[in-house]
Protein backbone atom coordinates (compact mmCIF):
# COMPACT_ATOMS: atom_id res chain seq x y z
CA UNK A 1 0.00 0.00 0.00
CA UNK A 2 1.09 3.55 -0.70
CA UNK A 3 -0.16 6.24 1.67
CA UNK A 4 -0.19 9.90 0.61
CA UNK A 5 -0.31 12.77 3.08
CA UNK A 6 0.60 16.44 3.51
CA UNK A 7 3.78 17.46 5.34
CA UNK A 8 1.76 18.42 8.42
CA UNK A 9 0.54 14.82 8.77
CA UNK A 10 3.77 12.89 8.08
CA UNK A 11 4.55 11.85 11.65
CA UNK A 12 1.00 10.78 12.43
CA UNK A 13 0.57 8.95 9.09
CA UNK A 14 3.89 7.09 9.33
CA UNK A 15 3.06 6.01 12.90
CA UNK A 16 -0.52 4.98 12.04
CA UNK A 17 0.40 2.86 9.00
CA UNK A 18 3.72 1.54 10.26
CA UNK A 19 5.69 2.78 7.25
CA UNK A 20 9.39 2.04 7.09
CA UNK A 21 10.01 4.04 3.90
CA UNK A 22 9.13 7.64 3.08
CA UNK A 23 9.29 9.81 -0.03
CA UNK A 24 9.18 13.59 0.54
CA UNK A 25 8.80 15.95 -2.43
CA UNK A 26 9.35 19.49 -1.21
CA UNK A 27 10.60 22.84 -2.40
CA UNK A 28 14.20 23.58 -1.45
CA UNK A 29 14.32 25.26 1.94
CA UNK A 30 11.14 23.65 3.25
CA UNK A 31 11.87 22.29 6.71
CA UNK A 32 11.49 18.53 6.87
CA UNK A 33 12.16 16.49 9.98
CA UNK A 34 12.36 12.79 9.19
CA UNK A 35 10.20 10.71 11.54
CA UNK A 36 12.40 8.82 14.01
CA UNK A 37 10.94 5.48 12.86
CA UNK A 38 12.24 6.04 9.32
CA UNK A 39 15.92 5.21 8.90
CA UNK A 40 17.91 7.76 6.90
CA UNK A 41 18.51 5.30 4.03
CA UNK A 42 14.75 4.71 3.82
CA UNK A 43 13.90 8.38 3.28
CA UNK A 44 14.02 9.86 -0.20
CA UNK A 45 13.92 13.66 0.02
CA UNK A 46 13.66 15.35 -3.36
CA UNK A 47 13.68 19.09 -3.79
CA UNK A 48 11.49 20.44 -6.57
CA UNK A 49 8.76 23.02 -6.89
CA UNK A 50 5.17 22.19 -7.70
CA UNK A 51 5.31 23.66 -11.20
CA UNK A 52 4.72 22.24 -14.65
CA UNK A 53 6.80 24.67 -16.73
CA UNK A 54 10.15 26.34 -16.17
CA UNK A 55 10.11 29.41 -13.93
CA UNK A 56 13.08 31.51 -12.86
CA UNK A 57 14.48 30.54 -9.48
CA UNK A 58 12.40 27.36 -9.25
CA UNK A 59 13.28 23.70 -9.71
CA UNK A 60 11.19 22.03 -12.38
CA UNK A 61 10.41 18.35 -11.72
CA UNK A 62 12.35 16.34 -14.27
CA UNK A 63 13.70 13.03 -15.44
CA UNK A 64 16.26 12.80 -12.63
CA UNK A 65 13.49 13.14 -10.03
CA UNK A 66 11.26 10.52 -11.64
CA UNK A 67 14.13 8.06 -12.05
CA UNK A 68 15.12 8.54 -8.38
CA UNK A 69 11.49 7.96 -7.36
CA UNK A 70 11.24 4.80 -9.45
CA UNK A 71 14.58 3.44 -8.20
CA UNK A 72 13.57 4.08 -4.58
CA UNK A 73 10.16 2.46 -5.12
CA UNK A 74 11.65 -0.58 -6.82
CA UNK A 75 13.93 -1.11 -3.80
CA UNK A 76 10.83 -1.26 -1.55
CA UNK A 77 10.01 -4.87 -0.61
CA UNK A 78 6.32 -4.00 0.02
CA UNK A 79 6.23 -5.80 3.36
CA UNK A 80 5.32 -2.47 5.00
CA UNK A 81 3.44 0.51 3.55
CA UNK A 82 5.25 3.30 1.72
CA UNK A 83 4.44 6.87 2.75
CA UNK A 84 4.68 9.79 0.32
CA UNK A 85 4.30 13.42 1.20
CA UNK A 86 4.56 16.84 -0.36
CA UNK A 87 3.63 20.20 1.15
CA UNK A 88 -0.14 19.82 0.78
CA UNK A 89 -0.48 16.14 -0.10
CA UNK A 90 -2.28 17.12 -3.30
CA UNK A 91 0.02 17.41 -6.31
CA UNK A 92 3.59 16.05 -6.21
CA UNK A 93 2.72 13.24 -3.80
CA UNK A 94 -0.41 12.11 -5.66
CA UNK A 95 1.54 12.16 -8.94
CA UNK A 96 4.24 10.03 -7.32
CA UNK A 97 1.74 7.48 -6.00
CA UNK A 98 0.15 7.24 -9.46
CA UNK A 99 3.58 6.84 -11.10
CA UNK A 100 4.67 4.07 -8.73
CA UNK A 101 1.38 2.20 -9.11
CA UNK A 102 1.68 2.42 -12.91
CA UNK A 103 5.31 1.28 -12.83
CA UNK A 104 4.55 -1.72 -10.60
CA UNK A 105 1.81 -2.98 -12.93
CA UNK A 106 2.52 -2.13 -16.58
CA UNK A 107 -0.74 -3.80 -17.63
CA UNK A 108 -2.85 -1.61 -15.35
CA UNK A 109 -5.11 0.70 -17.31
CA UNK A 110 -4.04 4.32 -16.86
CA UNK A 111 -7.60 5.64 -16.86
CA UNK A 112 -8.80 3.09 -14.31
CA UNK A 113 -5.86 4.01 -12.08
CA UNK A 114 -6.57 7.75 -12.43
CA UNK A 115 -10.25 7.21 -11.60
CA UNK A 116 -9.25 5.16 -8.55
CA UNK A 117 -6.97 8.01 -7.45
CA UNK A 118 -9.85 10.51 -7.81
CA UNK A 119 -12.19 8.22 -5.85
CA UNK A 120 -9.66 7.93 -3.00
CA UNK A 121 -8.80 11.63 -2.99
CA UNK A 122 -11.29 14.23 -4.24
CA UNK A 123 -8.52 16.87 -3.87
CA UNK A 124 -5.83 15.01 -5.83
CA UNK A 125 -4.34 17.18 -8.57
CA UNK A 126 -1.29 15.22 -9.75
CA UNK A 127 1.57 17.41 -10.95
CA UNK A 128 1.31 17.25 -14.76
CA UNK A 129 5.06 17.60 -15.30
CA UNK A 130 5.86 14.57 -13.12
CA UNK A 131 3.16 12.61 -14.93
CA UNK A 132 4.45 13.60 -18.39
CA UNK A 133 8.05 12.67 -17.57
CA UNK A 134 6.97 9.34 -16.06
CA UNK A 135 4.70 8.62 -19.03
CA UNK A 136 7.73 8.92 -21.30
CA UNK A 137 10.06 6.88 -19.06
CA UNK A 138 7.47 4.11 -18.60
CA UNK A 139 6.61 4.04 -22.31
CA UNK A 140 2.92 4.74 -21.76
CA UNK A 141 2.62 6.72 -25.03
CA UNK A 142 0.69 9.64 -23.54
CA UNK A 143 -1.93 7.49 -21.80
CA UNK A 144 -0.90 8.59 -18.29
CA UNK A 145 -1.04 12.26 -19.31
CA UNK A 146 -4.45 11.80 -20.94
CA UNK A 147 -5.87 9.89 -17.95
CA UNK A 148 -4.73 12.47 -15.40
CA UNK A 149 -5.99 15.34 -17.56
CA UNK A 150 -9.36 13.58 -17.79
CA UNK A 151 -9.89 13.53 -14.01
CA UNK A 152 -9.16 17.27 -13.93
CA UNK A 153 -8.24 19.45 -11.02
CA UNK A 154 -9.27 18.19 -7.62
CA UNK A 155 -11.44 20.06 -5.15
CA UNK A 156 -9.90 23.19 -3.65
CA UNK A 157 -8.38 22.67 -0.23
CA UNK A 158 -5.66 23.90 2.10
CA UNK A 159 -4.25 20.38 2.22
CA UNK A 160 -5.36 16.92 1.22
CA UNK A 161 -6.67 14.22 3.54
CA UNK A 162 -4.30 11.23 3.88
CA UNK A 163 -5.33 8.19 1.82
CA UNK A 164 -4.03 4.80 0.76
CA UNK A 165 -3.60 3.46 -2.78
CA UNK A 166 -3.30 -0.29 -3.34
CA UNK A 167 -0.37 -1.41 -5.51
Amino acid sequence: MIFVCPLSKVDETVARIGAERLVSLLSAGTEMTRPVSIRVENHLLMNMHDISAEQDGMTLPGEVHVRQLLDFARAWDRSWPLAINCWAGVSRSTASAYIIAAAFDPSRDETELALQLRKLSPTATPNPRLIAVADQILGRNGRMVTAIAAIGRGADCFEGVPFGLEV
